[in-house]
């Protein structure tokens, strides 16, 4: 039921991170706020498809 997702900087559009989601319990596309070490700070990090 995990699906395995990409998470982007939404600043330099570099895809950092990768995590799981449960699609039962988010259904759309999730968005964090994580440490970008290209932009050398915390940004929004969205779910790429």
């Amino acid at each position: 039921m995990r699906d395995n997702i990409i998470l982007e900087c939404t600043e330099c559009k570099h895809r950092n991170y990768t995590s799981t989601k449960n699609k039962k319990n988010q259904s759309g596309r999730v968005e964090y706020k994580k440490y970008c070490r290209f932009c050398n700070q915390h940004t929004p990090h969205k779910e790429t498809r």
